[in-house]
C-alpha cells in the first residue's frame, strides 16, 4: 500500500523532477494528455493548467493514490500500465517516477513508441539513485542475520533497476523517435530528524514495509536510522544534503 500522505510529506522536492520533464514537452495544443502513474494527483492537476484545452486522463495502480487523486479534483482511475493503451487523440504521455517499479518497463516504451500516433510526445523520468547509501543501506540490513529470513520475500531494487541516459536515448532512437536524453542530480537540503529515513520511508521502503508487521517494521527503522545518519551526516545548522540523481528522457514520435 502507498501513504499518498507519506509520499507529499517532501512534495516540493519530488516534483521538481516533473516540472522539469514536462519543461522539455514542446506540445502547442495537445488533444489529450496522460498521466501514467499519478499518485495523489498533486503534480497531474498542473498539466490542466499547462495545456487548458486538452483531455487529462489519469491512472496509477495504488487504490490510495487514485483516492487521493480524485479527493484532490483529477479524473484518476486505477490501472496497470501494462494494460494501458493510448486512444487515437494520445498527444502527450508522461510516467514520472513510475517505470523503475516495472522490471519490463523498456519494453513497454518500445510498444508505447510504436501506438502513439506520429508527432506525439512521450516523457519519462525515473531516479537514478539505487547504488546510493539511501538505497545500499537498505539492502546490506535486510540482508543481514538479523533480517535475512523475515525479508526473504521482500524484492529490493539494485543498479539493474534502470537504465542510463544513453541507454534510453538508444532504445527512442532505434524506435525512429527524436530524443532528448539526460540526468540531473539535485542537492536537496532536508530537515527534522532523521529526514532521510523518512524521505525512504515513502518510497524506497516499502518492500520492507509490505513484509513485516508494525511492531518489526519500527525495529527495522530504527536499525537502518543511525547507518543513514552516518552516510548523510547533518549540518551544524540541523540541516542535511541528500543527493538526488534522476534520469530522463523524452522522445518525439515520427
Amino acid at each position: 500500500m502507498w501513504d499518498p500522505a507519506k509520499y507529499l510529506a517532501y512534495a516540493d522536492q519530488r516534483g521538481r523532477p516533473f516540472h522539469e520533464l514536462v519543461g522539455r514537452i514542446d506540445a502547442a495544443a495537445p488533444r489529450r494528455v496522460v498521466d501514467l502513474g499519478c499518485g495523489p494527483g498533486n503534480l497531474t492537476k498542473t498539466l490542466a493548467s499547462r495545456w487548458p484545452s486538452a483531455t487529462l486522463e489519469a491512472s496509477d495502480s495504488s487504490p490510495e493514490m487514485v483516492a487521493a487523486a480524485l479527493a484532490a479534483g483529477v479524473p484518476a482511475q486505477v490501472q496497470d500500465v501494462h494494460d494501458w493503451q493510448p486512444a487515437p487523440d494520445t498527444d502527450v504521455v508522461l510516467t514520472n517516477a513510475v517505470l523503475q517499479w516495472v522490471p519490463d518497463h523498456r519494453e513497454l516504451l518500445r510498444r508505447w513508441a510504436g501506438e502513439l500516433p506520429s508527432g506525439a510526445w512521450l516523457g519519462m523520468q525515473v531516479p537514478g539513485n539505487f547504488g546510493a547509501p539511501s538505497h545500499t543501506l537498505i539492502r546490506e540490513l535486510a540482508s543481514s542475520p538479523a533480517w535475512a529470513d523475515v525479508l526473504g520475500a521482500a524484492v529490493f531494487r539494485g543498479d539493474e533497476t534502470v537504465g542510463e541516459p544513453q541507454d534510453y536515448a538508444d532504445l527512442f532512437a532505434d524506435a525512429g523517435c527524436r530524443v532528448d536524453a539526460w540526468e540531473t542530480t539535485y542537492v536537496q537540503r532536508l530537515s527534522g530528524a532523521d529526514p532521510v529515513l523518512e524521505w525512504v520511508s515513502g518510497t524506497a521502503l516499502r518492500p520492507v514495509k509490505a513484509v513485516l508487521g508494525e511492531a518489526a517494521w519500527e525495529r527495522f527503522r530504527s536499525a537502518l536510522a543511525p547507518l543513514l545518519a552516518e552516510a548523510y551526516p547533518p549540518r551544524a545548522d540541523g540541516t542535511t544534503w541528500f543527493r538526488f540523481r534522476r534520469i530522463f528522457a523524452v522522445a518525439r514520435i515520427p
